[in-house]
């Protein structure tokens, strides 16, 4: 491969291993995963799509997408790296509640124009994520346990099969494919855009209250009681804090569909804590639904792990609040349940996910040995949990070392390896985590 053969098939921007630029383009986002990469390519359109898998295929090379690189896991030996932050555009159809947008839309440009009109997409926390890399994944949003994982509520996916065909894949055109797309990974097409249903946010309520340390087991109770007890449309999460060279704290997140009063009354029994840092709660413009967690946005390198947990028994209790954290900077347990743990006829293969806390586990990797020390604590703390961590992840939070497998039911693993088979015999395309690894 030449970069005179790629630019010839392609009018974006085309970078090979010796060009100037080449190492920087060739980042993800969590700049602690090396992606080692044969070439980078920057599309121009969603025809440039098309010319590149058709290149690929022709040629005997294989081809993963990123956005940004979120998900990134450095399984890229070889591969041509497609950045697709270029295709961009965010169509909104208020009257059917229905958005369309290009393949390299964050989620925060999705919010900044349905939150004007009373109506959200799924979105995570975060408002730099890509929404296709997100919902490919299955999609955990502040309101998924309201409405489900995010990818159960798109309609239809433009794409490029791996022949080099462009094709809009939904549930009357295409069954495997559509059902794969929707929580299965990138695996088994190149999506240059998505169109999916948005829900009704005219009010928004949320936040993030801080304690200091000493607070920890108490806020850690009044999680235990508040999502006991919550409502589908009650998002909460609880936070144990150490960074660097500053005091533990600990926190609660949550995000409420619904009025202030309803919400503050639903959270009274944080009130009850004392020695409060700061309390943020209170209505949030759905464009600003990233406020509450206020995570990074600029890249960053980082160590991540999550497990689900099938409760929060004293057990729990003791290794989550007593375990050291050092070198990890954040534990956080999730409240999910609610529509994620319902069986739908016409759901993705994300779900049903039936456990009802999510445990996330994060620290700094700023070198291989502190990458290591931070491994190593948040294995401590799974293997400490025993058999409350059912073994099953999301698919859009599995991290290094993970497979594919964890995140899909014997039955629906095996259904998206056939169709993987099936659609894309001589692998052209890879994904983060690849159903046949």
């Amino acid at each position: 491969m030449t970069n005179t053969e790629l630019r010839s098939a392609v009018r974006g921007q085309v970078l090979l291993p010796g060009d100037d630029t080449f190492e920087q383009a060739a980042k993800p986002w969590n700049l602690s995963v090396h992606q080692p990469v044969a070439a980078v390519v920057e599309a121009a359109d969603a025809a440039d799509v098309t010319a590149l898998v058709r290149y690929a295929a022709r040629t005997g090379l294989t081809v993963t997408a990123q956005p940004s690189g979120h998900g990134a896991t450095g399984d890229t030996d070889g591969v041509i790296l497609l950045r697709t932050g270029r295709l961009g555009g965010v169509q909104v159809r208020p009257d059917e509640r229905v958005a369309k947008v290009g393949a390299g839309v964050k989620w925060g440009e999705v919010l900044a124009e349905t939150g004007p009109l009373g109506l959200t997409g799924l979105a995570g926390s975060s408002p730099v994520v890509s929404v296709t890399g997100y919902t490919l994944g299955g999609g955990l949003s502040w309101f998924s346990r309201r409405y489900g994982f995010a990818a159960d509520s798109v309609r239809s996916f433009d794409v490029v099969l791996a022949d080099g065909e462009p094709a809009t894949v939904t549930a009357g055109s295409d069954p495997d494919l559509f059902w794969a797309l929707r929580g299965g990974g990138g695996d088994f097409a190149l999506v240059t855009a998505i169109e999916f249903d948005l829900h009704p946010a005219p009010d928004l309520y949320g936040g993030r209250v801080i304690w200091p340390g000493h607070r920890t087991r108490e806020v850690f109770e009044a999680f235990r009681e508040i999502t006991a007890e919550a409502p589908d449309e009650l998002s909460v999460w609880f936070n144990r804090f150490q960074f660097p060279q500053a005091p533990p704290m600990v926190a609660v997140d949550v995000a409420f569909l619904g009025e202030e009063g309803d919400g503050r009354a639903l959270l009274a029994r944080l009130d009850k804590i004392d020695d409060v840092i700061a309390d943020k709660r209170g209505p949030v413009p759905v464009a600003s639904l990233g406020s509450i967690t206020d995570e990074p946005t600029d890249p960053a390198p980082g160590r991540s792990r999550a497990e689900l947990l099938t409760g929060l028994d004293d057990t729990a209790a003791e290794v989550l609040l007593d375990t050291p954290l050092e070198p990890v900077l954040a534990v956080q347990v999730r409240h999910v349940g609610g529509a994620l743990a319902a069986a739908r006829p016409d759901a993705g293969p994300s779900g049903p996910m039936t456990e009802p806390y999510l445990l996330y586990l994060l620290g700094l990797a700023l070198n291989p040995e502190l990458s290591a020390a931070v491994g190593e604590r948040q294995e401590r703390f799974a293997g400490e949990l025993g058999a409350l961590v059912s073994g099953r992840k999301p698919y859009t939070m599995l991290g290094r070392g993970d497979r594919a497998a964890a995140a899909f039911s014997e039955g629906d693993l095996a259904r998206l390896r056939d169709i993987k088979r099936a659609r894309d015999p001589r692998g052209v395309l890879r994904a983060n985590f690849p159903v046949l690894s």
